[in-house]
């Protein structure tokens, strides 16, 4: 269970999400405008807005591989590093927030644009 701690939140340990899975944190735990989909893509850590540009669905139900994350409505794909859409529908990118791996903790810090 995600706990807040000011700005800084922790949403899991190492181990808790496999290669190419994400787990979802809840706008009210994060304190953003949308939940935040936490991926994990060859060994890496990412942390995105989970709300697809295009339409209104999970992306964290998306198919992730080498560091993309593909909508599961209508397979608009975006880059997870930076958030920039790779092909259509989506024709604007989605917001990208810090995710840090601290000892064993995975610690989310929201991008402060989109605070709620």
């Amino acid at each position: 269970m995600p706990t807040r701690t000011g700005q800084t939140i922790k949403v899991g340990v190492v181990g808790d999400i496999d290669d190419d899975e994400a787990i979802v944190v809840s706008r009210e735990t994060a304190g953003t405008q949308d939940d935040i989909a936490v991926v994990r893509s060859d060994g890496q850590y990412f942390a995105i807005d989970n709300t697809c540009t295009h339409e209104q669905t999970s992306l964290a139900d998306g198919w992730i591989e080498d560091g993309c994350l593909e909508c599961p409505l209508h397979s608009a794909t975006f880059r997870l590093a930076d958030g920039a859409v790779l092909s259509p529908p989506a024709k604007a990118g989605i917001a990208v927030h810090t995710i840090e791996v601290v000892g064993d903790d995975l610690m989310l810090t929201p991008n402060p644009d989109r605070l709620a």
